[in-house]
């Protein structure tokens, strides 16, 4: 009999063979990691056959400092307990380990003892690490999605596409969530475990990560970073000298990177799509199908009253309370709900975004969007906030002399429009607005809204008499650098000619609603005959808003016309997005894994102005890390400019090279290409051996 105190020669954690079966191989292919609720195997190389009536033993340890040890049953047991089987052949023990479909996800030390009869350790293999995540194609796992398209798409598609700008006239950009990059699992840990509770109480911390609902919301917490430890930091206007500005961000995983080589500082700076881009990096990571909403004309209700109140003031450079977005975004992530009652399982609403307090944290969710839907106020968590940011109720207000306010317009149906993600079928957009509310102006959408208001302690809002003005403007969609008109017609629906004052302010704001500046202003006292229209042309000069514009490019226009007499004026809000071309790029030939590339970019400068400060910054999941490539000099107006790259390609698939362009007067220019990266197959005549 050999030697006991030499018996367990080595451990191979077969990570190629169970990395596959896992879908973890993008991960990496070296280390172990697996999914819950899914068995694997590891061999144990042994000096001889086991000793007799000796035994093998396996323990899980949790934690920096042990917080949590889990001994593995030797034979199948309940459903909640990790167990192991072994089958022993030529001087090795095939040892088949299987988790629980609700173990604790995280880095485990593995440690393999070897036991004599008597219950003694006689010889203790080194301590073997591995990493568990959530497995949503297990059936017990309560993360289980049953289809297989979606879970390639929320899973494992690293490239995304973010819409963004107005409900009318929706662009997208390409993002790049990187989950399965070189260590980016490792920082998803590590956001996790500089959360406050992990730093307040780490052993149930550690616990409770057996709980998607809990390591959602701690995501939610630790994306933004205020009030602990968190990834970044939000800012909504220039100037962003000290850091980088949102737009110029295109994927998560250099956001990510800096957050930690920096010693956990938080980056700076990051907008509702930035926030909400990095969180579906981590929850996809860790193993929770999530993808990326974007709500259109998204309410920002302060005072949780299920509505926006604006008070009609020209003079007002800011909005004090309540705001409208013209988007926002946030996330979903798929998860049953075993907390609340039946029906709330499926999507559940995440928002990174720091906006309300929830719990004294800045985090929101989950919230079923079924929920949602039938306005249950009630359920966990942040459901009010939610609802309101698609179906809240728009109500103008103007102070009279005395002080008062009197209730001008309500508009019922312009919050929450074109709620969108990207499709499972490429990069076109999908509209999910019918799973998060009825169709506007229905029955059921407002018997929901009357529901949810009562459950505010709050009446619905009284209706308004019809006023005798209508107003509309209408615009193009201008090219940033251009000049452009827009029209304004109000319109007499009564049968007496009408003296109306026409009031119209033009401002720069951001998407948020943060005031960039005035562009113009003008008051006009005209009179409209009876059912008849009158058009006032506003001309927009490239030299007069370009100064005052946002990063956002986007100008408000706000138009009130009030008749004389005692009808109520009428109110019309328009934003104007200002388009922005787009890069070219070209990508030379076939591209093969670990085989040098060459694209080229180019970029022609629209405006009438020169540009300077130009840089080119580049990235793509299995393609290349972030590059940025400056621009020496001067681009004149109408000037071509064309840069070259050489990169190495290191995992093969539909890749995506992303690219942003900024310059002093010129920000948030995008391009994207897509990259069929595939294996290099050698003509080699197979080697014949053998006896003849």
């Amino acid at each position: 009999m050999a030697d006991p105190s030499t018996f367990i020669v080595d451990v191979d954690l077969r990570s190629h063979e169970n990395n596959l079966a896992h879908r973890t191989r993008e991960i990496d292919r070296e280390r172990l990691i697996v999914r819950r609720g899914q068995p694997f195997s590891i061999t144990v190389q042994c000096s001889d056959s086991l000793p007799p009536k000796h035994h093998l033993e396996l323990v899980l340890h949790l934690g920096k400092r042990d917080e949590v040890v889990v001994k593995v049953q030797k034979q199948r047991g309940a459903g909640d307990s990790w167990w192991f089987n072994q089958q022993e052949a030529q001087g090795e023990i095939l040892l088949t380990l299987q988790s629980p479909a609700d173990a604790i996800i995280g880095q485990y030390r593995l440690v393999v003892l070897l036991m004599s009869p008597n219950g003694r350790i006689v010889e203790k293999a080194d301590e073997i690490s591995f990493h568990v995540l959530f497995n949503p194609w297990c059936k017990d796992d309560v993360v289980y999605l049953p289809d297989e398209r979606l879970l390639q798409e929320y899973i494992m598609n690293e490239d995304g596409v973010i819409f963004m700008d107005t409900w009318d006239y929706i662009k997208s950009i390409p993002w790049s969530y990187g989950q399965f990059e070189d260590f980016v699992m490792d920082i998803c840990f590590e956001v996790l475990d500089n959360s406050k509770e992990a730093l307040r109480n780490s052993k149930m911390d550690i616990e409770s990560r057996s709980d998607p609902i809990y390591v959602s919301r701690m995501v939610t917490a630790m994306v933004n970073a205020n009030g602990d430890r968190g990834v970044l930091i939000g800012r909504w206007r220039a100037p962003y000298l000290d850091g980088v500005a949102p737009n110029r961000w295109t994927g998560s995983v250099p956001i990510l990177r800096q957050w930690s080589k920096s010693g956990i500082r938080a980056v700076k700076y990051g907008q509702c799509w930035v926030f909400a881009g990095v969180a579906c990096t981590v929850l996809r990571c860790l193993g929770i199908p999530t993808r990326l909403i974007t709500n259109f004309c998204s309410a920002h209700d302060v005072d949780g009253n299920l509505s926006l109140d604006f008070v009609v003031d020209f003079e007002s450079r800011e909005e004090k309370t309540d705001s409208k977005w013209n988007f926002h975004c946030w996330v979903e992530s798929w998860m049953r709900r075993d907390d609340l009652p039946k029906g709330n399982d499926g999507w559940q609403v995440l928002d990174p975004t720091p906006q309300e307090l929830s719990g004294g944290e800045f985090c929101c969710g989950p919230c079923p969007v079924a929920a949602i839907k039938e306005g249950n106020l009630g359920v966990k968590y942040d459901a009010p906030f939610i609802f309101a940011e698609v179906n809240a109720d728009i109500v103008y207000w103007r102070v009279l002399p005395g002080g008062q306010r009197q209730q001008i317009s309500v508009d019922q149906r312009n919050v929450g429009r074109n709620i969108s993600t990207k499709s499972v079928y490429g990069n076109v957009r999908e509209d999910v607005t019918l799973l998060y509310k009825y169709p506007e102006g229905s029955v059921e959408e407002r018997e929901v809204y009357k529901k949810a208001k009562r459950r505010a302690t709050l009446q619905p809002t009284e209706s308004v008499e019809p006023a005798q003005l209508s107003l509309s403007i209408r615009h193009p969609n201008p090219m940033f650098g251009t000049d452009f008109d827009v029209i304004v017609e109000v319109k007499n629906e009564g049968g007496d000619d009408a003296n109306v004052q026409l009031t119209v302010h033009a401002m720069a704001v951001t998407y948020n609603s943060l005031h960039q500046g005035e562009c113009q202003k003008q008051m006009n006292n005209m009179t409209v005959s009876a059912q008849n229209a009158h058009k006032e042309v506003l001309r927009f000069r490239y030299d007069d808003y370009a100064k005052c514009v946002s990063d956002h490019h986007l100008i408000r226009v706000k138009a009130l016309a009030e008749a004389q007499g005692n009808s109520l004026p009428v109110m019309a809000v328009a934003d104007i997005p200002l388009s922005l071309p787009e890069l070219h790029i070209q990508v030379l030939g076939k591209a093969f894994v670990w085989e040098q590339l060459t694209a080229f970019i180019s970029f022609t400068n629209p405006l009438p102005v020169p540009l300077t400060g130009g840089v080119f910054t580049l990235e793509g999941a299995g393609l290349l890390s972030d590059t940025h490539i400056y621009v020496d000099g001067v681009i004149s107006p109408g000037q071509k400019v064309s840069v070259k790259i050489a990169f190495t390609p290191m995992r093969t698939g539909v890749r995506k090279l992303l690219v942003d362009f900024d310059s002093d007067r010129l920000k948030d220019v995008k391009g994207v290409a897509s990259v069929v990266v595939r294996k290099k197959y050698r003509n080699t005549l197979p080697v014949l051996s053998g006896r003849f």
